[in-house]
């Protein structure tokens, strides 16, 4: 009878003499797949605590979100974080200017994952400017009275503290005991 350890060394000698194209092929195959975003927390520099937050009124609903989107292929989250945030709101930061939030990512049980950055920009020299396509409308809320939000803005805001559900995650953990849906239009990624 053949080994698991045996048939395991068999599986990866045969593996390895394939060319590597098809093994690239053949591990994209038998991994999970993600589809990734970029979202960024942008706090007003000038506000007094606790502090003001942007945040985007998008269609179709009247909930609020944060400028987020998906990744282009083979961008830098950081990189599509910035360009996301001058997208949807007009706030233009070179990537540097962005730090990691903590945690950086947040995974979502339904298979996105959003890379998440935090932004300190001073409101009053601060143009907004929006679309009215993407994008209805983009303000600085404070925090202490955060508008209606979007289910997975909330759940996302709750993981670092902020908002209506920061009391369902007070470890910082990252984790919520219910289940994320999937992505909103204009939350989380957008």
């Amino acid at each position: 009878m053949i080994s698991r350890r045996s048939t395991r060394a068999l599986f990866y000698r045969a593996f390895y003499r394939l060319p590597h194209p098809v093994r690239r092929k053949l591990v994209r195959l038998a991994v999970p797949k993600y589809i990734v975003g970029a979202v960024t927390l942008t706090y007003d520099a000038e506000a007094p605590a606790p502090g003001r937050l942007l945040l985007l009124r998008q269609p179709p609903g009247r909930a609020w979100s944060l400028p987020a989107g998906l990744l282009q292929r083979g961008e830098e989250p950081i990189v599509g974080a910035a360009r996301e945030l001058y997208e949807e709101s007009g706030v233009r930061l070179a990537p540097e200017q962005l730090t990691p939030a903590t945690p950086n990512a947040v995974v979502h049980l339904k298979g996105w994952v959003d890379c998440v950055f935090e932004a300190r920009v001073p409101a009053s020299s601060t143009p907004l400017v929006v679309d009215g396509g993407e994008v209805y409308e983009a303000a600085w809320h404070p925090l202490d009275d955060l508008p209606q939000l979007t289910t997975s803005t909330a759940r996302l805001l709750g993981r670092y503290g902020i908002g209506p559900l920061a009391a369902a995650d007070p470890a910082g953990t990252g984790t919520t005991p219910e289940p994320d849906p999937a992505p909103e239009s204009g939350a989380g990624t957008a």
